[in-house]
């Protein structure tokens, strides 16, 4: 799906990843879930490129539903993963998933997220073997230059990534504009926060960014700026999620 010239989505509004060119190469942010390594090859199609045009694969946390098909992409098409070095070990699988659960929750919304993930290959996930790491405040040498800032909260190494290049800033589970817990839209801290309190006081390092595209891991694209969707989120809370 194009949202902008050299940005488009792959996947859909539940679970959502991202590909950025810049001068014929391609970068990945996100990996969602196993089954949309099929989708890849076909987006790529949309955009005039191929998997050998890409460069590279960020991962904007080591949550499961992030790290879908990046084992595979690295193994089988030689592409180098990435991930903010407090969530390697995640993405590796080497700890636990520090998320105390969805907090408040609707039966359907919930159990349709359950049964999307497992028919997409959620029960089949593999972790990563390898993966590279990087710093909060870097710029990434890959296409869109990315860069990285730290907004812990949803885990300890979550973070955003701003590409002014595209007018974008992909912020992962910083915040949602869907609630895969709830069915609840619009911007909001992301349901599965390992510590909302601390989710929601990380917006303060993106509100001064300038990108008309705020990019979610989860929901539709929120195309008001970036001051809005933080205000948004703000708004709306987190008395309804869980605390560990």
């Amino acid at each position: 799906m194009r949202i902008a010239p050299s940005l488009h989505r792959l996947g859909e509004d539940i679970v959502n990843c991202y590909l950025i060119e810049e001068a014929g190469r391609v970068t990945i942010v996100d990996a969602g879930v196993p089954a949309y390594y099929e989708e890849v090859a076909v987006e790529l199609k949309a955009m005039g490129r191929t998997i050998d045009d890409v460069d590279a694969l960020v991962l904007t946390h080591g949550h499961s539903d992030h790290i879908g098909f990046a084992e595979r992409l690295r193994s089988d098409d030689g592409i180098p993963v990435s991930v903010h070095e407090l969530d390697a070990a995640l993405a590796r699988g080497e700890v636990k998933n520090p998320s105390p659960g969805a907090g408040k929750s609707s039966l359907m919304p919930f159990m349709r997220f359950l049964v999307w993930s497992a028919r997409r290959g959620a029960l089949r996930q593999k972790n990563l073997t390898e993966v590279a790491t990087f710093e909060a405040g870097t710029t990434l040498d890959v296409p869109g230059a990315p860069a990285i800032v730290h907004t812990p909260g949803h885990t300890p190494g979550s973070v955003s990534l701003h590409m002014p290049s595209v007018d974008a800033l992909i912020v992962g589970d910083a915040l949602a504009t869907y609630s895969p817990a709830t069915g609840a839209t619009g911007p909001q801290i992301a349901a599965f926060s390992a510590d909302p309190d601390e989710a929601l006081a990380s917006l303060a390092a993106i509100e001064d960014l300038e990108a008309r595209h705020v990019l979610p891991g989860h929901g539709a694209a929120f195309d008001g700026g970036v001051q809005e969707a933080v205000s948004l989120a703000r708004d709306f809370g987190v008395e309804h999620l869980a605390r560990p």
